[in-house]
């Protein structure tokens, strides 16, 4: 079965056009706020005055005064308007310029979401040379070969951290980088500081020369976050990213202007296309939130209209206010659990497509003004229009957790390769809870005989780099591509998504398993917070669970628990009687609503966390299944000893 859309030609259209439209249309709007560290001056990023507000790309010291000053924002806050944006990318280009990069030259950024990196980003494209975001927790031989494929000679780094894994590189023969770029003050060994570019007045006959790229130029390279095997980088224009643009905002409803709250790595392509792209599409604001583990507080100042999380984070948050609600006395919580199948039902309405009977709208209304809203509110969430995740398979326990809160978090599903969002639900064209959604209008889905979701259109990339500096294209003769991904159409064409195809597990007996399928109904309980299914050519599955961080304690102290403290604290709830009971509990529901070849047999319980710094996860929280079953062969080898 194949849906296909009306996809639109894109229109001749650059990202720096926009740019320049908006710092025309709309320069006095906001458009990039990022917070002070403490003790930062009014104009700068650090105690000394650099970065985009001090001797950086904004002006010649910290004592600058006119028209391109940042604004000073309350609690901290520093704000650049469009116009001010316009002209700081000028200088960056120039100050770009004038260290060799030009036209189609790859530049390789390894920064937090920092202005630093946002504003150089954009001066870079202006420049017409092509900005390549490395992601900050890459291995050594990942970071050399991404240098390598991409044969820059400049890379832009945050500090001292990060010149230690690209110092060694400048030696490499086989590796072109020449120089390195520091952000952060104080740079040893020669390198260029950051503060240093812009300084100069920028020439009149530099500035005419910008903004020159055509619609069909690179406009970025993506490297694969690398799940298995090396990153591969893949090649986007100007014209992919722009027509994915657009195609996302005819299924969108979002007041102008609005604001992003920026988390995620640049080198992630939904951050690229949300925290970048859209906004110079949009001319929207963008507040940068360095250090994703802060996004809630930034959530609660900024109330956004619009959020965006990978499943993890959606996770995360319903474990966290589950916690919150476990705590409260019984009465609210029999409130909150009316309030909350109130707004399920209105749900349920709008996902078949009815219009939700009149006293149901009267019921939906009073409980969110009463219940629900004060509830988002301690968090931030009570303007979200518009909620999504994407990047793996999101639990319907999780979907319909928020649900409840009247946050209907709709699910997309695409790849890099696919400029990001290939299908997603829409409160504007239909969704359907469970599902990815329907095709953009820039693309065609189809699923081939074995399962595997094909793709074309206006947004598949141009192909994966090669060192040669050449792009190999990835598609057939008739210009689909196959994603790597299982899934199904079904008859009003949503788009259900199973698995990665290498991902799936083959039993002994030849059963197919998709791991994700299990392990979301496992992680259906709040004490499990991740969890890895393992069984190929085995005649049943085990798993590994791992206790919830945040749920956990909270759970632990609402059944009596003794509440630990210390490192330890994780190992102890893991290890006490009550705690284990529950988890068996957990397992055994999660099988009543599994087949039999899908259910699990035997699970260890763990108490440390996943995460990218220990590397069992990417940078986007997607599982790294090789590294988790080589840490934990044992444990596993383990569950399959009689």
């Amino acid at each position: 079965m194949t849906t296909e859309s009306s996809a639109r030609p894109p229109a001749e259209q650059t990202l720096p056009l926009l740019l320049e439209r908006n710092a025309r249309l709309y320069a006095e709007l906001p458009a990039l706020s990022w917070q002070k560290p403490p003790g930062a001056s009014a104009g700068g990023t650090g105690p000394d005055g650099t970065g985009p507000g001090g001797t950086g790309p904004g002006g010649t010291g910290p004592g600058d005064t006119g028209h391109d000053d940042p604004a000073p924002d309350d609690g901290g806050w520093v704000t650049l308007t469009w116009a001010q944006v316009r002209e700081r990318t000028t200088r960056l280009a120039a100050g770009y310029a004038a260290l060799g990069v030009g036209r189609g030259d790859h530049v390789l950024l390894m920064m937090a979401n920092r202005p630093e990196h946002w504003l150089s980003d954009l001066a870079l494209v202006r420049l017409g040379a092509v900005p390549v975001t490395v992601y900050g927790t890459s291995a050594p031989e990942q970071v050399a070969h991404i240098a390598r494929n991409c044969r820059a000679r400049l890379a832009v780094v945050e500090g001292a951290a990060q010149m230690a894994l690209w110092e060694p590189l400048l030696a490499e023969t086989a590796v072109p980088l020449e120089r390195i770029v520091v952000v952060e003050p104080g740079a040893r060994g020669g390198h260029h500081p950051f503060a240093a570019l812009g300084r100069e007045p920028v020439p009149e006959r530099f500035e005419k020369a910008l903004d020159a790229v055509r619609p069909d130029d690179p406009l970025t390279v993506v490297y694969t976050s690398g799940t298995t095997g090396e990153p591969k980088g893949v090649v986007l224009n100007h014209r992919h990213v722009l027509a994915n643009a657009a195609a996302l905002d005819e299924v969108v409803d979002l007041p102008p202007h609005v604001e992003h709250i920026c988390y995620l790595p640049f080198a992630h392509i939904a951050e690229r296309m949300l925290g970048i792209y859209l906004p110079c599409h949009r001319a929207s604001h963008v507040h940068l939130c360095a250090d994703p583990t802060g996004v809630a507080a930034v959530v609660r100042k900024v109330r956004p209209a619009q959020f965006f999380g990978v499943p993890r984070v959606w996770e995360k948050l319903a474990a966290a206010v589950r916690g919150v609600l476990s705590l409260l006395p019984a009465e609210q919580q029999a409130a909150i659990e009316k309030a909350t199948e109130v707004a399920r039902e209105h749900v349920a309405h709008r996902e078949r497509g009815e219009r939700p009977p009149a006293a149901l709208e009267e019921a939906y209304a009073r409980q969110r003004a009463e219940v629900l809203l004060p509830l988002l509110a301690a968090g931030g969430l009570d303007r979200i229009s518009w909620a999504a995740s994407a990047s793996a398979p999101m639990s319907i326990d999780v979907v319909r957790f928020w649900a409840g809160f009247g946050i209907v978090i709709m699910d997309a599903w695409g790849l890099t390769e696919t400029t990001g969002v290939a299908t997603t639900n829409s409160p504007r064209t239909g969704f359907r809870l469970g599902s990815v959604g329907r095709p953009v209008s820039s693309v065609e889905v189809r699923v081939a005989g074995d399962g595997e979701i094909e793709v074309r259109g206006s947004t598949v990339f141009s192909g994966y780099l090669r060192e040669d500096g050449t792009v190999g294209p990835a598609v057939d003769e008739e210009g689909w591509l196959r994603t790597g991904d299982i899934g199904r159409l079904d008859d009003d064409g949503y788009l259900w998504l199973t698995d990665r195809k290498k991902e799936m597990i083959v039993t002994s007996t030849g059963k197919n398993v998709s791991p994700a399928l299990v392990e979301n109904a496992l992680k259906a309980h709040p004490l499990i917070g991740q969890a890895l299914v393992h069984g190929d050519n085995r005649s049943y599955l085990v798993a590994l669970l791992v206790l919830d961080a945040e749920a956990a304690p909270a759970w632990a102290e609402a059944h009596g628990i003794d509440k630990a403290s210390g490192p330890e604290a994780m190992a102890s709830l893991a290890a006490h009687p009550v705690v284990r009971e529950e988890a068996e509990r957990a397992v055994a529901a999660a099988n009543a609503r599994l087949n039999r070849t899908e259910q699990i047999k035997r699970y260890r319980l763990l108490a440390e966390e996943w995460g990218p710094a220990t590397g069992e996860l990417t940078p986007s929280l997607k599982m790294k299944r090789r590294v988790i079953r080589e840490k934990y062969a044992v444990a596993l080898g383990e569950l399959y000893e009689d």
